[in-house]
């Protein structure tokens, strides 16, 4: 399928004009490269935003369906247009609710975890179920920013410390983890991929 190049133009210049966080360049093309290596065909994302990682994840493969969740309404409102622009709507599923009130039927070959930092353990426990055998989990801003890496007494406001040590806890109960092994991609800004262990 052949990519619409205004369309990503025009939401990456949406993204930056109304303070929506969307992935960085490196981080959408690893996870693009990640689904098509992996022939992903199923994918269920957590946090739409403008719909801007659905689309192109759609776009790696024909035969690739995307269910998305997102509680913002302006946001899921614009990643409607946007899906409609890209003529996805047959592939792109959006649901406009909060993920950790929304029943997941069905298996996903990818689960991708990008939306509230602070309820990262929920979505995960949450949506584990809902992974395929073989299935992967990645999670987007495990770097924040570069937050991570600074001594807490550096970060000023008091909502990013919080967050911070949210994602701190998140890479902890990761690396904590009985059932899946973790590793970490120092991309964009900081990816988890998570796999069942076997055995």
């Amino acid at each position: 399928m052949t990519i619409n190049n205004e369309l990503v133009k025009s939401m990456k210049i949406y993204a930056e004009e109304n303070n929506v966080p969307i992935m960085s360049d490196e981080g959408i093309s690893y996870l693009t490269a990640f689904c098509m290596k992996n022939h992903i065909k199923n994918i269920l994302e957590i946090g739409t935003a403008i719909g801007y990682s659905s689309i192109l994840m759609a776009y790696t493969d024909d035969k690739v369906n995307v269910t998305t969740i997102e509680r913002d309404e302006k946001r899921y409102l614009e990643a409607i247009k946007n899906v409609k622009r890209a003529k996805l709507e047959d592939r792109i599923e959006l649901i406009y609710n909060d993920a950790l009130d929304v029943k997941i039927e069905g298996e996903f070959d990818l689960i991708f975890i990008d939306a509230a930092k602070a309820q990262n353990i929920k979505f995960f426990e949450k949506y584990k179920k809902n992974l395929s055998k073989n299935g992967v989990i990645i999670t987007d801003n495990m770097k924040f920013h570069g937050l991570i890496d600074k001594k807490e007494e550096e970060i000023e406001s008091r909502n990013l410390r919080q967050l911070v040590r949210k994602i701190k806890e998140y890479k902890r109960y990761l690396d904590n983890n009985k059932e899946f092994e973790t590793i970490y991609k120092n991309i964009g800004d900081g990816l988890a991929i998570s796999i069942r262990k076997r055995g």
